[in-house]
């Protein structure tokens, strides 16, 4: 149920959001604070402040918000994905680390509050438990190329290329006309001098009907 509350706050935001056209932001916030006036236990309202001081980039009044809500709902998972996005931008790591552990402490096969985090943790300098995250995000979502293209890139970044090469190969099967992961795999050929294999890669990506314009500069490096 609280997944199936998330995505419908999450589409109330996004309604929100698209609806205010041209009208300006400081208006909408206006009205905001008057209607919080009349119902300040309103943690709908709240949320869309929160969303409107995030689009003013007014970032510690939304994680205020968002703290105001969780203090009428502390188990509100807008509330809390959102402050823990809020909290990394602002550099507040540790303090977003805990929003999105919380979170996935009720929701625990979230894909983006997991990839949040581990992006939080490899912030952190925690390369290991960084790992750890983006090995869990892929096992609970084996059929996502996403799950392996994130933890391929942490394995490029950390210079696990043998990893790397297996991750982005189960991206392109899941993904076969995606020329971007194709180009992946080549970079990761090319910084391991193993050119013959780069360019086999790309010829069997242009029998998969990949289009040759699309990898022609990666062609030209494995000469």
């Amino acid at each position: 149920m609280r997944g199936v509350r998330f995505l419908s706050v999450g589409l109330l935001l996004l309604s929100a959001v698209c609806a205010e056209g041209q009208t300006s932001w400081r208006d909408s916030l206006s009205v905001l604070n008057r209607e919080i006036a009349l119902s300040p236990r309103s943690t709908d309202l709240r949320l869309k402040k929160a969303a409107v001081n995030i689009e003013l980039g007014q970032w510690e009044y939304a994680i205020d918000e968002y703290g105001r809500v969780l203090d009428i709902d502390s188990e509100c998972l807008a509330a809390l994905y959102f402050r823990a996005y809020a909290h990394t931008h602002e550099n507040h790591l540790d303090l977003a680390r805990r929003d999105y552990e919380h979170f996935l402490a009720i929701v625990p096969r979230h894909f983006e509050a997991r990839l949040g985090l581990a992006m939080v943790k490899q912030k952190m300098g925690r390369r290991q438990e960084t790992f750890d995250e983006l090995t869990l995000l892929v096992e609970q979502h084996p059929d996502s190329a996403l799950a392996y293209v994130a933890r391929a890139g942490f394995e490029v970044e950390t210079k696990q290329y043998e990893a790397a090469l297996f991750d982005w190969d189960k991206a392109i099967s899941l993904r076969p006309d995606d020329a971007d992961l194709v180009a992946s795999k080549v970079d990761v050929l090319l910084t391991m001098k193993r050119n013959a294999e780069a360019a086999a890669t790309i010829e069997e990506a242009l029998r998969r009907g990949i289009p040759r314009s699309a990898l022609k500069r990666w062609l030209d490096l494995c000469k």
